[in-house]
């Protein structure tokens, strides 16, 4: 059986990426700066409106796998799409970028490959509509016990809370990854996902996971207060490693009764799509390669910063030469 380094579980989502002013937003009903679910139909008029649309596999926890294998790592990526044409394109380009992705797109799925359609602004913001399609029909029948099994981490996306099948379906990855000698974690995706599945999150938290990485209103809102610093002592009491990203004011790692800030060099974002993800795959990467936690969180914010450069949720540098410029990589 295969070793992965880096295995994912979440939604596998096609990104369609457009520029769009505010004018256009507001015309089109759209809230700027957030990512809002979307029915079929709206999904369908929001695709025709795009001009000069760019398609990209996509998904929160899919960007940070294929950032992770952009950096080297040997990777994996559980999820579910329709046998149709985006479905099938999704594989296909996961598999080009050496993610394997374990499982074949459904013939007959029940719903069509799921879509998110992005529209960025001139300073950067994006504004998300996802329709989630088939992907948020994810079960434990789609995640084999081999692979979760045989990863070293695995790393597991919270919207799939969203549906108790799903789940269902982390817990058991979660714990087969443990009885295989791994360590498993979660994006806890957004401050809404938060609010739909507290009790449930703070449970997986400290029962069953090793880490944890989230911005700061996300872990914020994991107990329901504004200060950030109390949440951030109230997840380290539940959670051996936990990471805050703090956009401009850098990232807080907090294990172990200590606690490491490092900054970050602002800059103007061309597309602020995937930073998150981006800086995960970084820091996982760091993690996955014996880093201290500090150089972990340097390699995560170099992550974020090229993917910002540019459009689209996924680095289009040369990463490793980009982490040898910056002292984090041996020539």
């Amino acid at each position: 059986m295969k070793t992965y380094d880096l295995v994912g579980i979440g939604n596998a989502i096609v990104d369609v990426i457009t520029k769009a002013d505010d004018s256009f937003l507001d015309h089109m009903g759209i809230e700027k700066g957030i990512m809002q679910l979307v029915e079929r139909e709206r999904a369908e008029l929001l695709y025709g409106a795009m001009e000069g649309r760019v398609q990209t596999p996509g998904g929160s926890v899919a960007n940070t796998i294929a950032g992770a294998g952009a950096l080297g790592l040997s990777t994996a990526f559980i999820g579910r799409v329709h046998d149709d044409a985006l479905g099938r394109f999704y594989a296909s380009a996961m598999n080009d970028n050496g993610i394997d992705f374990v499982n074949p797109p459904v013939p007959g799925g029940e719903l069509p490959t799921s879509r998110s359609m992005i529209f960025v602004s001139p300073d950067g913001e994006r504004s998300m509509n996802t329709y989630l399609g088939i992907s948020s029909e994810l079960s434990s029948g789609d995640v084999s016990t081999e692979v979760a099994g045989q990863a070293k981490i695995m790393f597991l996306e919270g919207y799939l809370f969203d549906k108790d099948k799903g789940k269902t379906a982390f817990l058991e990855a979660a714990r087969d990854c443990h009885k295989g000698g791994g360590k498993t974690g979660i994006a806890i995706s957004d401050p809404f996902c938060v609010e739909r599945h507290r009790a449930d999150f703070l449970k997986l938290i400290e029962n069953d996971l090793d880490y944890l990485i989230g911005n700061e209103a996300e872990i914020r809102s994991l107990f329901e207060t504004d200060d950030l610093e109390y949440a951030l002592a109230k997840t380290a009491e539940i959670c051996p490693l936990v990471v805050c990203t703090r956009s401009g004011d850098g990232v807080s790692v907090l294990a172990e009764g200590t606690r490491i800030d490092v900054p970050v060099e602002r800059v103007v974002p061309v597309d602020a799509t995937g930073a998150g993800d981006q800086f995960a795959a970084g820091f996982l990467y760091g993690l996955a390669t014996g880093r201290d936690l500090e150089t972990c969180a340097r390699i995560g914010n170099v992550c974020a910063r090229e993917v910002i450069s540019h459009i689209g949720p996924r680095p289009e540098a040369n990463m490793p030469e980009l982490l040898r410029d910056a002292g984090l990589l041996e020539a």
